[in-house]
């Protein structure tokens, strides 16, 4: 039988532009880290803790961050489409110009949130609605 390996990602780790497409990161503590224009199409970030990370121009087109904590990152400019964010927590985080078109917010926590001039079209908004 092989051995697990540890593929434990560090808090604060530099990822800027990284390719995570489809990448299986459930539950991981990226907290603080730098995510910067990195591919996170189709990844798995359920219950991830992504607190205070910079995700500014990401792409997450597809991905899972059900239960995420995003609170207090930067998410400005991100491509969220089509994301589900469905119970994730947004407390303070930096949403301007990001796009939420389709995206799935319901039950998501945005207290505080800085949202100007973010695209959400199509998204489902945290009480239910759909944004039109």
């Amino acid at each position: 039988m092989g051995r697990e390996e540890d593929y434990t990602i560090k808090p604060g780790a530099d990822l800027t532009r990284a390719n995570l497409r489809g990448a299986d990161l459930f539950g991981a503590d990226l907290s603080g880290a730098f995510l910067r224009g990195a591919n996170l199409r189709g990844a798995d970030l359920f219950v991830a803790n992504l607190r205070g990370a910079d995700m500014s121009g990401a792409f997450l087109y597809g991905a899972n961050l059900t239960g995420a904590n995003l609170s207090g990152a930067n998410l400005s400019g991100a491509q969220l489409v089509d994301a589900n964010l469905a119970s994730a927590k947004l407390v303070g985080a930096n949403l301007v110009g990001a796009f939420l078109r389709g995206a799935n917010l319901s039950n998501a926590s945005l207290y505080r949130a800085k949202m100007r001039g973010a695209n959400l079209t199509g998204a489902t908004m945290p009480d239910g609605s759909v944004h039109e």
